[in-house]
Order: structure tokens, then sequence, then C-alpha cells
């Protein structure tokens, strides 16, 4: 017996607007819209709807309004509408439950409880229309001391060093995850800006090897397009442990979304689900990390970083240590609001911490253990604006990461339908009279115009705060105060209450 699940939207259509164009037809890739010949007039399958607006965005005559549908289930705050659904859905299917995007439950999201200092009298605020503001930053290893010669030239010789020109990055989204045109927006746009991108776990295309100066490339447990060209393409080698949609589990690209190409790039059959081991076979402890951290070393001549991601959880301070003393250069913290094209629902939603908590227990370890200098550190998961950027890097970051607010820069609604394959903006899917939704020129474009205007409210940020270089923000925790915050936040955070 299947069970009938009222739909989650509604599609209101105003009769006297609608033209029977079909637009909504052709936009909709959730087959939401149809046209009844017998009719002769547009309809829909509300139960189909995923609320995604293209159909509302796309309309000539704004006729389409897509509005939720509130299930008037009798009040339970235990048993609310979506845990029913969820229960209804595998008792009919009896498997997991898989969705996209980052967690959406209401764990607290300590950004909005953290607020920056500000200079007034004592401390004279900068302005960054007239003076210079200093945003770049530098990603590796850094020496405890430098030696310089009679003449004041440096002769310590310093490991491989990334400059960014803002601290901002485009998160790992692999190749297949994302359209082809979706990776072209962001290796254009990180070019554009001196930043950097992350290919993900899915190998590069040939087209984006001429970005690789701004590219990092992952190298993830199951090894998806990885070889020798692949490793001297890119400008940082990023070893994937885990992810803040998944921490513990490996990686699921359905076969569905496995077209010729990204066969080809990852280097699997056409048409196979592209499994990711939950381990890294060659990485029980360690000194396992530390063989792979310098056979990847050897691999590229000991010209670029490593780096290793990890999703943030409980003990993700000792981990960072041991990551550190194995050789890292960049140490990437992936929180529990991080993204994914496909996750179990119940390990989204469950595991792993904030990646607020993770930055600061970090960086206070590596501080206190004298081996901050070691490692650049980079989180991600979460991050929405260049509030957060700035309230990361004097909690501890060195850069972040940005994933779905870069998707949403290319029109992403996170109608969190990423794992169907059917993402009607073109971007999660392979479906190439889908992919060509995206522009790779209108995309790069936004996406550099996201990271110009992040640019632009930093120095204004810094300035502010009496500060002309993001380096003096950098870990300085006394430019952060809590607010409706309890003393163990802000132990961990290490931040004092506002008004203190």
């Amino acid at each position: 017996m299947k069970t009938y699940l009222p739909a989650k939207f509604i599609v209101e259509r105003d009769s006297e607007r609608c033209i029977q164009c079909q637009v909504c037809v052709n936009q909709c890739t959730f087959d939401t819209h149809y046209y009844d010949g017998e009719d002769d007039i547009v309809k829909n399958r509300e139960e189909n709807c995923a609320g995604c607006h293209r159909c509302m965005t796309f309309c000539p005559t704004g006729a389409l309004t897509i509005r939720r549908n509130l299930l008037e289930y009798r009040e339970n705050y235990n048993w609310r509408p979506e845990v029913i659904e969820d229960i209804i859905k595998q008792a009919e299917t009896g498997g997991m439950l898989l969705t996209g995007m980052g967690d959406d439950k209401e764990h607290r999201i300590y950004w909005d409880h953290l607020v920056l200092n500000a200079s007034q009298v004592t401390n004279p605020s900068i302005d960054p229309l007239r003076e210079p503001m200093e945003l770049a930053t530098y990603l590796g290893s850094k020496p405890d001391r430098v030696e310089l010669d009679a003449k004041g030239r440096l002769k310590t010789k310093l490991p491989p060093q990334v400059r960014l020109e803002v601290p901002v990055m485009f998160a790992a989204m692999s190749y297949g995850a994302v359209s082809l045109n979706v990776h072209h927006s962001l290796a254009r746009a990180a070019t554009e800006m001196d930043t950097l991108w992350n290919t993900g776990e899915g190998g590069l295309h040939p087209s984006l090897y001429k970005y690789g100066q701004n590219t990092i490339v992952q190298v993830a447990s199951g090894r998806f397009g990885v070889h020798q060209e692949y490793l001297d393409a890119g400008r940082v080698v990023e070893i994937k442990i885990g992810q803040g949609a998944k921490p513990g589990i490996g990686g699921h690209l359905p076969g569905g979304k496995v077209s010729h190409e990204v066969s080809l790039t990852r280097m699997i059959p056409t048409g196979t689900d592209a499994l990711s081991p939950a381990p890294q076979h060659d990485i029980y402890s360690i000194e396992d990390l530390s063989q792979l951290v310098y056979a990847l070393k050897e691999a590229t001549n000991y010209t670029k970083p490593i780096s290793v991601k990890i999703a943030a959880v409980h003990n993700s301070a000792a981990i960072a240590s041991g990551m550190v003393r194995a050789g890292a250069d960049i140490i990437v913290l992936d929180g529990l609001r991080g993204s994914t094209g496909a996750a179990p629902k119940v390990i989204r939603d469950n595991v792993g911490i904030p990646i607020e908590l993770a930055l600061a227990a970090v960086d206070t370890r590596l501080r206190q253990e004298g081996i901050r200098n070691r490692a650049s550190l980079v989180v991600s998961g979460g991050i929405r604006n260049s509030g957060d950027v700035a309230k990361a890097i004097a909690l501890g970051a060195d850069a972040c990461y940005i994933g779905t607010a870069a998707l949403v820069a290319l029109g992403c609604s996170v109608c969190q339908q990423c794992h169907t394959g059917k993402c009607a903006w073109g971007i999660c899917t392979t479906d190439l009279s889908l992919t060509k939704r995206i522009n790779p020129d209108i995309g790069a474009r936004r996406l550099a115009n996201l990271l110009r205007g992040w640019s632009l409210e930093l120095k204004d940020m810094l300035g502010g705060m009496g500060i002309n270089a993001l380096e003096s923000l950098r870990g300085n925790r006394l430019a952060l105060r809590g607010v409706g915050l309890n003393d163990n936040e802000l132990e961990v955070l290490g931040v004092r209450v506002a008004g203190s």
C-alpha cells in the first residue's frame, strides 16, 4: 500500500495572466508542469515540485507563484511533519534517504552570535577608499624564524607558498556532481580574482588544465582522475579524508550522472556508480598519512603545498595536531553545515560539529603546541558572507572556502535535489540539455563580482577596526565579542562576552 504524501509546495497559476506559452513546461526538470492537449491548457503536478523557482523566474507574464504547503498535522514538537514523512518514505522503500546541500536543522549558527569590535576615539579608523588596505594571505608552512644576509636578502629557504589576493576560495565540487560549465565558471573567476578553486574528487577536465595555477587538485579515497599530469597541473594538492556533510563515510556519484565525458575524466566506465570508500585505505594512522603527504611531495618535486581536509568532529584539534606533524602544509576543516551533492539525510543532520567550534579548538591547540606557523588553516561549511569570513579569520583561519554561496551566485535556489541529477538551473547535472543553462562567461562574472563585493566589505570592516592588513586580524579574538552564548561556548571559542 502506497501512502499518499501531500505536496510540499503549492503552484498557483493566475489564469488571467497565463498565456499557455509552455515556458514553465520546458524549464521544469521535475515534470511539475505539463500541457494538456485535450483541454488546451497547462496544468500542474504539485507533488513533483522541488521549490526551485525556475518556472516562476522565467514566466514571461509573472503568472506563477510557488509557496510552501504548510501541512496541518496535530501539533507535536517531537513528531514534526518532516519526521513523519521520512518514516513513511523509508517504510515504502526500505532504503536510505538521500539529500543534497548542507544541514538545514536549527543548530546554533555561532557566526550570528559573534560581533566584531570597532575603533572609535583612541584607535582611529582607517578609510579604505583613501588608504591602502591589504587582504592578501599566503597559504603554506612557515618557518619558525627567517635569516637575512648582510644585504637584507632572505637566506632561509621557504616551503612552497601560494598567495591569495582575497582570503576566499571556491570549495571542492567534483565534475559529475556539478556540470563542466560550473567548473569553467569557478576556474575563470578564481583566475580573475587571483584566488583558487578546487576540483573535488572527480579529476580535472582537459579543457581546464590552462587554469592550473589557480587550481587545487584533490586526491580522495576513490582516486578518481588522479595521475601524474593531474598532480602537475594543480597549484595545491589536497588529500580529502572527510567532509562536513558526511563525516566518516565515502562519496557516491550515481551512475546516471556519469556521462561519457565524466567517465573519461574520472577514469571509470560510463554509467557506473562512482563509489569512494569511507576510509583512505592507505591511511590508518598519522604515520600512514605522513607517508602519503611525502609521497605527493615527492611526486610533485616539493613544489606545491600539500593540504589535508577533514570533517569537523569532536577531536579535530588532536587530529589536526597530528596532521601538521605529518607534514601537511594546509589543514582544511569542513563543518556540519557544509554541503554535498548527495548524502544520507541522517548523516548530514546528525554527524559532525559546527565549524566555528572546531576552528577555535584547532587554532588554540596548534598555538599551545607551538606549531601553528607550520600549517595554514582553511575552514568551510556554511560561510555565507564577508562577515562570516572576517569572524573566521579572527577565530584563527587563514582563509575560507565557499561552496553553496558560489552556487547561489550561479542561480542555485538550494532546493536540495542535487542527487537527482535534474537540477533545473544546470548546476548539479550532467544532462547536456541542462548544463547549457549555465553560461561560463556570465557565471565567471557573477562569481568574480561576489568576491569583489566581499573584498570591499572586508576592507570596510578592517578599516572600521582600525586595521590596515588582514594579517592583523588573523587569530585576534580580542576583536570578537559573544552575544547570547553560555560560558562553555565562550570558553571554547576563546572570546569575551559583549560588554566586557
